[in-house]
């Protein structure tokens, strides 16, 4: 159990058998009243936020969240499929609540997975992915002197923004969390 003073941003904390994850969190103190905590919290399987007010020893639920590994293997338009490598057991995960993964992972890579009880809620991406470039425009000369940026379609099908210099079959590595171009990658 958790008391408000322990839900730091991050901490995931179960309401009516939902899975919640802190996204805010603040601490008035009240003098002699105690304190009073205010957080924006996150459900973990439809993504509303809401928020919540906590006074005093209110005492919380810890959801209980575990990871594991697992392959992606494809998507079939409306549902992700997982494959866990060492029992070969399958998960799907609906792609409305995971629009961003097929745009950073390629099939057969793998992830970590979020459960809350026996259901995938979430897959965690790492921050950064390397992707291989499959077209992107020929630079005019003369439009390397300043910092032009160009659309670049990766492997996955995501366009990036990258620096003029990238040219097709150069490998990248795209950041995650705002889909930018970071660096050029080794081969």
């Amino acid at each position: 159990m958790y008391s408000p003073t322990d839900l730091k941003k991050g901490a995931v904390i179960s309401i009516d058998g939902q899975p919640y994850k802190v996204v805010e969190y603040s601490q008035k103190v009240m003098g002699r009243g105690g304190s009073i905590v205010n957080v924006k919290i996150k459900n973990l399987i439809n993504g509303a936020v809401l928020p919540k007010t906590y006074k005093g020893q209110e005492k919380i639920e810890r959801a209980e969240i575990s990871n594991q590994t697992a392959q992606y293997l494809y998507n079939d338009g409306s549902d992700m499929f997982f494959m866990n490598p060492v029992t070969f057991e399958q998960f799907q995960l609906p792609l409305s609540e995971a629009e961003d993964v097929p745009k950073y992972i390629k099939e057969g890579q793998e992830v970590q997975l979020q459960f809350f009880g026996e259901r995938v809620i979430n897959v965690e991406l790492p921050t950064a992915v390397t992707l291989l470039v499959e077209y992107t425009e020929s630079v005019v000369k003369g439009d390397t002197t300043s910092s032009v940026q160009k659309d670049a379609k990766l492997e996955t099908g995501i366009i990036v923004k990258v620096p003029a210099f990238i040219k097709e079959g150069d490998v990248l590595k795209i950041d995650t969390r705002d889909g930018s171009y970071v660096e050029r990658a080794n081969k």
